[in-house]
């Protein structure tokens, strides 16, 4: 049998290109995400492209039913790789945002990624083989709004993760991409920020976080230059980082 993954976030962005690069590697799929429209276009080019299978979840992983359907479908059949990978950022801080925003957006970015996590090492733990990748960001390393205490959240969950599944057959990895390419700031109405050479593009970060997860490694940082910035940030005053976090915040509310 093919190893099977479930990718969410999967119709746009970096939860597209792990499913592309999964069933380049032959991996079924179980896509997810809330737009149908893309999530069936992928599959058909996946399945028409690979010859892989490639099913398709709508789920808002906002909500209580969205995150029940996609654990439903990790506790009632075999995934051997879980990429939780779905977010979004909010075009307003957090003064600006209705309680219910902040609360959505920690769902997706950190409830719903515990929750799955735990389903689905759970039962590869009882296999004795499986892998779980969680997308994090370089924003948790920062103080920059609800986005980054989220992030951080998920972080700190995985590798605790990690450490408990240290010396099993489940690897667990958390991913912290830099400025990646993607629709995400032109979905937040903002111009990209910074110079041309802080942007990954999505293959450079898929490429190198699914190298160190089948690598084990607990923690992964695409980009050489975004390695060595995580390194520095541990010794940064944290009234530094404060700063720094909100200039960069306000500047892009000012852009919008």
């Amino acid at each position: 049998m093919r190893p099977r993954a479930l990718v969410t976030g999967a119709g746009s962005g970096l939860g597209r290109g792990y499913s592309l690069s999964l069933a380049a590697d032959d991996y079924d799929l179980v896509l997810v995400a809330r737009d149908e429209a893309r999530l069936r276009e992928l599959a058909r080019r996946i399945e028409a492209d690979r010859g892989t299978r490639a099913e398709v979840v709508v789920a808002d992983l906002s909500t209580r039913s969205g995150i029940d359907v996609v654990r439903a479908v990790i506790e009632t059949s075999r995934i051997d790789l879980l990429v939780n990978n779905a977010g979004y950022g909010l075009k307003r801080g957090l003064l600006e945002s209705a309680p219910s925003e902040l609360d959505d957006q920690d769902m997706v970015l950190a409830g719903a990624v515990r929750e799955l996590s735990l389903a689905a090492v759970k039962r590869m733990r009882a296999r004795g083989r499986g892998g779980l990748i969680n997308v994090s960001s370089m924003a948790a390393l920062t103080t920059m709004g609800q986005y980054a205490a989220s992030k951080m959240s998920t972080l700190v969950f995985t590798e605790a993760l990690a450490g408990e599944l240290r010396g099993s057959p489940v690897t667990v990895t958390a991913v912290l991409p830099g400025f990646v390419r993607t629709k995400f700031h032109e979905r937040l109405g903002v111009e990209r920020p910074g110079p041309g050479w802080i942007w990954l593009s999505v293959r450079q970060v898929v490429t190198a976080s699914l190298r160190d997860a089948r690598r084990g490694k607990a923690v992964s940082i695409p980009g050489a230059n975004y390695a060595a910035v995580a390194q520095l940030a541990r010794f940064v005053p944290r009234s530094l980082v404060r700063w720094g976090s909100t200039g960069f915040s306000l500047s892009r509310r000012d852009e919008h």
